[in-house]
């Protein structure tokens, strides 16, 4: 068998199951039809947002919109949890020392506040509504 057989064999691509033009080394498997969801800043956070150092800010605001914006009720072990006992926030995303609570309803995510992991939980007991 001569190598550019080989080459060529290995090189074919089959067709995308869900487009059928597509090769399937293009294709990702991801449905990038997501939803977005609108985001919307209680007035305190634009004041807490203007109180961090300016690359914590910058990390809070690429945080917030890579996980906020798509998909802000997927949970996981470290980044978003959903807060149990609490009516509201029903959620809490960390981003480095920093936590942000919101709520998500419908098709928009309220960001209630911005706070720092050391005053987080003296925050939820002023603010947080239980159940």
């Amino acid at each position: 068998m001569r190598a550019d057989a080989i080459t060529s064999r290995s090189s074919r691509t089959t067709a995308c199951p869900a487009q059928p033009g597509l090769p399937r080394r293009n294709y990702s498997g991801y449905n990038m039809a997501r939803m977005r969801f609108a985001i919307i800043l209680a007035p305190e956070v634009v004041q807490d947002l203007r109180k961090l150092k300016a690359n914590v800010r910058t990390a809070v605001k690429e945080a917030v919109e890579i996980h906020l914006r798509h998909e802000p009720t997927k949970t996981s072990q470290s980044r978003i949890k959903r807060l149990r006992g609490l009516a509201r926030p029903q959620y809490r995303l960390r981003v480095e020392e920093v936590r942000v609570f919101y709520d998500v309803s419908g098709s928009t995510v309220e960001v209630l506040a911005i706070v720092a992991k050391s005053e987080a939980q003296s925050w939820l007991a002023q603010f947080g509504s239980p159940v």
